[in-house]
C-alpha cells in the first residue's frame, strides 16, 4: 500500500543538539493523523523536514511519493 506520508528513522541534529531522534510513522491517504507532544519535543522540526524546509540529518521521509531529502 502507498502511504500519503511516511517517515522512517527521521533524525535532525543542530550541532550537538538532537532535535528529532529516529521518528518513524506512516499515514494512509484519507487518514486523520494527530501529531502531539510537549513543547520542545521536535514536532515543528519534523513537519519542517517533511515539508522540505529543513533537510534531515539522517533517515528518510516521503510525502505523496516525494522524497523530502531531495
Amino acid at each position: 500500500m502507498d502511504f500519503a506520508v511516511q517517515a522512517t528513522d527521521l533524525t535532525k541534529r543542530f550541532g550537538d543538539f538532537l532535535a528529532v531522534d529516529a521518528v518513524s510513522f506512516r499515514v494512509k491517504p484519507g487518514e486523520i493523523f494527530g501529531f502531539l507532544g510537549p513543547n520542545g519535543s521536535g514536532k515543528t522540526t519534523t513537519i519542517r523536514m517533511l515539508c522540505g524546509i529543513v533537510p534531515p540529518s539522517s533517515g528518510s521521509g516521503r510525502v505523496l511519493g516525494w522524497d523530502v531529502a531531495r
